[in-house]
């Protein structure tokens, strides 16, 4: 039985109540004044929160190149709380009330001047409603947003609540069509997001690779930057950084552009796009090291402990290996089989590939609606 992994385990919390009475607060009391309710709310979270207090300690310890005290648990919190809070802002246009500072959005514009739209890769890393409110800014540009079909709902759910006009156009992935809505948005030359730091499946070893993040290997998929190359677009990668007070600095840094990468040179493609995406990541995370809010055992390093503690037994034959490795079908191979019998998929190379982008990217791209 194929198994999720940690955080896709886990149930949100917060209701749509409960958003409705914090945004009806917030402006009314106006920003600082509302920011005070953020510490109580920290605290608590920091208190009666222990897997995501663990889980925070463990990455500031390697973000942060030293053991993690309280008080950096806490500020890890508050950073988060802070850019859930600042959405209500964001999402009724309170856009005079943050210092935002974009760069290298002339890649933004230069992918647009072609005309074929462009991916924006981020993670959870800052504030993507932050992102998303300098396309709102800019006459002519449209953010699609790509995420898992349950999220799709609640992220609308969640925004409906706060302000329902502001709702984004979202592109619930996993659907027998999802990648011909995700292509059809970019021929009309909108900007599609999607964050790509989270594995759905822990043990779906073909759509993701373990690489070197903060020191120590860590599970990423590879479906988002397949989808990108069977699609021919660049991709971006993404972050709104909070800086404290009202600032936000979003950078904008090329990941790679696969317009003219040849079917033959996508594998080797697609693994250089997928170094450069983490390296970044890594930086921007000892860069700003309060701004990453995976709250689970990123690193699976608990995983790995109980494995070790197991008793050891015989290895399967190479052959027999082999065949369990090719009998192996992953957990959403209907989905898969469906988006197969697209164009994109023409021989049997790109049919295995197109299986793992559609099931697995918008699934690895989950964002949560934390709020």
């Amino acid at each position: 039985m194929t198994r999720r992994t940690d955080w896709a385990q886990r149930q949100e919390r917060g209701s749509a109540l409960l958003l409705r009475a914090m945004t009806w607060l917030s402006l009314r009391l106006g920003r600082t004044a509302a920011r005070g309710l953020l510490h109580l709310i920290a605290v608590y979270y920091v208190l009666f929160s222990p897997r995501a207090r663990a889980a925070s300690r463990d990455y500031l310890r390697r973000a942060l190149g030293r053991p993690a005290r309280w008080s950096d648990i806490y500020q890890h919190v508050f950073t988060f709380a802070t850019t859930i809070h600042d959405r209500i802002y964001l999402i009724n246009n309170r856009f005079d009330l943050f210092d935002i500072r974009p760069q290298g959005h002339t890649l933004v514009d230069a992918a647009l001047a072609k005309g074929r739209g462009a991916f924006l890769m981020g993670g959870h890393l800052g504030s993507f409603e932050v992102v998303r409110a300098l396309g709102r800014t800019r006459p002519g540009m449209r953010v699609v947003v790509t995420m898992f079909d349950e999220n799709a709902r609640k992220i609308n759910a969640t925004i409906g609540a706060v302000n329902p006009a502001a709702q984004p156009e979202v592109i619930a992935l996993g659907q027998v069509d999802s990648m011909l809505q995700v292509n059809e948005r970019l021929d009309r030359n909108c900007l599609v997001g999607m964050l790509a730091d989270r594995t759905l499946l822990a043990d779906a070893t073909s759509s993701m690779r373990r690489m070197a993040f903060l020191g120590e290997p860590a599970a990423f998929p590879l479906g988002p930057l397949y989808m990108a190359a069977m699609l021919k677009r660049p991709v971006i990668f993404m972050t709104g950084l909070y800086r404290g007070g009202n600032r936000y600095d979003v950078h904008f840094e090329l990941v790679a552009d696969f317009t003219d990468t040849p079917r033959e040179a996508r594998r080797a493609a697609v693994d250089a796009a997928l170094v450069r995406y983490v390296a970044l990541l890594d930086r921007h995370c000892r860069a700003a090291p309060y701004n990453w809010f995976n709250y689970f055992d990123f690193w699976q390093t608990a995983q790995a402990d109980q494995a070790a503690k197991q008793p050891q037994t015989a290895q399967p034959a190479p052959a027999a290996q082999a065949a369990k490795s090719t009998n192996a079908a992953p957990a959403h191979a209907d989905i898969a089989a469906r988006v197969a019998r697209n164009a994109y998929a023409t021989n049997r190379a790109d049919t295995a590939r197109a299986r793992s982008a559609a099931a697995h990217a918008g699934l690895a791209a989950r964002e949560t609606s934390d709020a």
